[in-house]
This record gives C-alpha cells, sequence and structure tokens, in this order.
C-alpha cells in the first residue's frame, strides 16, 4: 500500500501501533492539524504532546473500511487498547505523500454497551 494516499494513511497506524515516532514525523506534515470530539485543530507539535503518548496504550487497529477518494483517505477501524475495544472512524487528508490532516470522529465500544435495538441517555 505505500506509495499511495491510503498507503500513507495505513502507515500512520502501523507507526503508532509500532510506537515508532520517527516513522510516524516523517508521515506528518509540517503545517499538521488534528481534530476529534476532545481536540480542535492541535498543530504538529500538540499533537506529538497531547495525544502520541497514548500509542503506548494501543496494541493494534483492525481496518474494516480504507477508501481513497482524491487527497483523502476515510478509515473505519476496531481499536484495541490495554483497557478496551473501540470504534472510530477518521478522515485522513494526505499532500505531498505526508498527511496534512486528521479528523477523528468517535464511535462505539466493541462489543456495544447498548443492548441490540435499545437507546441508552448520555450520562
Amino acid at each position: 500500500m505505500t506509495g499511495s494516499t491510503a498507503g500513507t494513511a495505513k502507515s500512520l497506524y502501523d507507526a503508532y501501533v509500532a510506537k515508532d515516532r520517527d516513522a510516524a514525523e516523517a508521515l506528518i506534515a509540517k503545517d499538521f492539524r488534528f481534530t476529534s470530539p476532545l481536540d480542535n485543530g492541535l498543530d504538529r507539535d500538540s499533537y506529538f504532546a497531547i495525544c502520541w503518548p497514548n500509542s503506548v496504550n494501543t496494541e493494534g487497529f483492525e481496518i474494516i473500511y480504507m477508501v481513497e477518494h482524491g487527497e483523502q483517505v476515510f478509515v473505519t477501524y476496531e481499536g484495541q487498547s490495554k483497557q478496551a475495544r473501540f470504534r472510530n472512524t477518521e478522515i485522513l487528508t494526505v499532500r505531498d505523500g505526508q498527511i496534512a490532516e486528521v479528523e477523528v470522529y468517535f464511535g462505539w465500544n466493541v462489543p456495544h454497551e447498548v443492548p441490540a435495538g435499545e437507546h441508552r441517555d448520555p450520562k
């Protein structure tokens, strides 16, 4: 997959699991921005200071969907941390072979905590 937009995205997930910061830094553009429900447009330095340390808890990603559309890659994965299994979707923007932007949309824990066919109000 390397060399493609999707390959670049996959390489970042691999670096995160391997705790290979050098590889991640080579993949992430200088003008990088990271947004999630907890982070609003973090720059590259803030991403590495705030988000990267969580890689120590990450054990793997099972890619469910990875769809390349121009310079964007839409990824849904089930991640495994030391504490839980979870499902998220991300949109990564790749420019000139580097990841310029990541948008994270949180999903749910696996297995789902709400019984099938039911609704639960947020706490």
